[in-house]
């Protein structure tokens, strides 16, 4: 049951198996979430003040925030409803939008801020979209009904989107939707059509394949992909018919569910990996949105059990409080979720999942029946060579975890430094279940090495290769140590990791590679609540001390407290770790140690025989090659 009170119809077992939730739902937890927010508003409505610790940008863009990002779950309402608005959620933001825009600039009660560049006070430039795109979705029922002074005002200052420079990544798709809106309401000229063309370039070169974009111009993969980068270019050749671009962005969002539909667990969490996750359940909206366009490998039934099992699954679990405003964190509050940019409304770019409301009520995604998620089909295994990211899970405990060989948060021109190390990104693996310990604890799924008493940090991660059989999967990266405390790198140190998985197992071979006399090398596994059903195990097969526990106080997402295994060696020179890791929730499974029959180490080649069905698995380095058969 969710935490606040919801004017909810009864649950449809019939239609919706799974979740229970329909259309109705989904429209009736849009509606309560708008109404807790709207009691923040300025008298003027411009502003949405959500209480809370502001933002990096200050309060007054965080009241723009609570302004745009509601607006978006208000249109995707109300455009799905063909302009059918029971509560007059658009007589405020229309409102709003006359009173904010009318002296914009201004410091007092209603006026927005203006749009500046990224690296002066840009967080208003990210609104813009939300603000663009809520008009252009309700057309007919605001923007058109304006005054023509009201829409000038609205349009000059939208224009700050494009004559401003945005961040070095997704943000150039938001001038790309404030230029959309305009080109789509007569007003576009020149200036739209340059903003948008640079967006649609920069989406060229950010393609790296398999469905995937980096967020920039390093190796940031992460739920940026679906909830923006894949979400704007689409929805907005969905909305102008423009059909070369929704075949060119439509064909890779496609390809992007192949793999980005198992990254949900059987309960409707998504992956806690990357940043912003304070948006919870916006990782269904390019689910969504693929539903809506067309443009998705998942059948009706299946992308309604992902996109209404996670909105269910935050919503059962507390991300809105007794007063129904969406907290900062994962389920509840939670401090190591967030970035210096979140703020009180941050969380409501949550509304991006309503975009599934703009398939109407006839649409097949409502009326079909619902069907099981991916992971609750068979285990699966998939590799994505282009991001470097392995994904397994596993129908017994409906566990998705994620393999991260190929993604990290460092800009091609920041220095490999200690303190730029991010836990949502440097961690070799992530889940469904579990969440990373904060900075100041140790880190878990972690290879290190200390030299002189100091841990190193993973930070650029460079991608070796991945693939796939039937019921397995590797991937591999190499790092360079960084460390904290003294010289940032020692010469020659370097570490190659392999990770290869089967069913709930992952075997994690480790080559370091110029260890000083006196290093030490160590593995953590995941970090799990010792009182809770998910369990975590982590098992030295060579080259490794037998395993201690370590507690992690600060607890993770999912826990307020957790403990973590921890494996170590002393090392120097070159030398081979091998180790097996589990994160299981299924109650039967028995202990690491008798999964494998053999392990045998000859120079750099690591052969591991399994003991159920006597396959082999070996990995060689120097040439890197991995195979996997009986």
């Amino acid at each position: 049951m969710t935490s606040f009170p919801l004017d909810l119809p009864p649950e449809d077992r019939v239609t919706s198996p799974y979740t229970g939730w329909t259309r109705a739902h989904w429209e009736a937890v849009a509606d309560g979430l708008l109404g807790a927010a709207w009691k923040w508003s300025t008298p003027g409505r411009a502003l949405l003040d959500l209480p809370g610790r502001p933002s990096g940008s200050g309060v007054r863009s965080d009241g723009l925030e609570g302004y745009a990002r509601t607006f978006l779950t208000a249109a995707f309402r109300v455009a799905g409803a063909g302009g059918k608005d029971p509560h007059n959620w658009l007589e405020r933001y229309a409102d709003g939008l006359s009173a904010g825009t009318r002296t914009a600039g201004r410091d007092d009660t209603e006026s927005w801020p203006l749009i500046q560049d990224h690296t002066v006070f840009g967080q208003p430039m990210v609104e813009s979209a939300s603000v663009a795109i809520g008009l252009r979705l309700t057309r007919p029922w605001l923007w058109d009904r304006l005054d023509a002074a009201a829409q000038d005002r609205a349009e000059e200052w939208l224009r700050g989107a494009l004559r401003h420079t945005p961040a070095p990544n997704n943000w150039y798709l938001f001038p790309f939707s404030v230029a959309g809106f305009l080109e789509s309401v007569g007003r576009g000229d020149s200036e739209t059509a340059r903003a948008r063309q640079r967006a649609l370039d920069l989406l060229e070169g950010w393609y790296r394949g398999d469905g995937w974009y980096a967020d920039g111009d390093g190796r940031a993969f992460d739920h940026y992909n679906g909830w923006a980068l894949h979400l704007y270019p689409v929805l907005d050749a969905h909305l102008s018919g423009d059909a070369e671009l929704s075949a060119h962005h439509g064909a890779r969002l496609r390809e992007h569910l192949e793999s980005f539909g198992l990254m949900f667990g059987a309960d409707g969490a998504p992956l806690h990996f990357g940043r912003s996750l304070t948006y919870r359940f916006a990782a269904g909206a390019a689910v969504g949105m693929g539903a809506v366009s067309g443009h998705t490998p998942l059948s009706p039934g299946a992308s309604r059990r992902l996109v209404s099992g996670s909105l269910r699954y935050f919503l059962d679990r507390g991300a809105a409080g007794d007063d129904g405003l969406l907290s900062l964190g994962w389920h509840g509050p939670h401090d190591a979720t967030l970035q210096m940019y979140s703020g009180p409304a941050s969380p409501y770019w949550a509304s991006k999942a309503f975009v599934a409301l703009l398939a109407p009520a006839e649409h097949p995604l409502w009326t079909d029946t619902e069907e099981p998620a991916p992971s609750e089909g068979p285990d699966r295994v998939l590799s994505l060579p282009a991001p470097g990211l392995l994904v397994q899970s596993t129908r017994a405990d409906g566990i998705v975890r994620l393999h991260n060989h190929g993604s990290d948060h460092v800009r091609p021109h920041e220095a490999e430094k200690a303190d730029v190390s991010d836990p949502l990104y440097a961690r070799l693996a992530y889940s469904t279940a579990s969440g990373p310990t904060a900075s100041g604890n140790t880190a878990d799924n972690h290879v290190s090495v200390a030299v002189g008493g100091s841990r190193s940090a993973r930070v650029r991660i460079r991608p070796l290769g991945a693939g796939h059989g039937e019921d397995w999967g590797w991937a591999a990266s190499w790092h360079v140590p960084v460390f904290a405390e003294g010289a940032p790198t020692v010469p020659g140190l370097r570490v190659e990791s392999v990770t290869v998985v089967r069913g709930r197992y992952e075997l994690r071979v480790h080559r370091v590679l110029g260890a000083p006399a006196g290093a030490r090398a160590e593995q953590t596994g995941w970090a799990t609540d010792p009182r809770g059903a998910v369990r975590s195990s982590l098992q030295g097969l060579y080259g490794w001390e037998e395993p201690e526990e370590v507690r992690a106080p600060q607890g993770t997402a999912y826990t307020r407290w957790a403990v973590l295994p921890r494996l170590g060696a002393d090392v120097e020179g070159t030398q081979l770790l091998v180790a097996l890791a589990s994160l299981t929730a299924e109650p039967a499974s028995g202990p690491l140690a008798a999964a494998v029959s053999g392990v045998n180490v000859d120079g750099d080649t690591a052969e591991v025989a399994w003991a159920e069905d006597g396959a082999l698995t070996r990995v060689s380095f120097a040439p890197l090659a991995v195979t996997h058969g009986r």
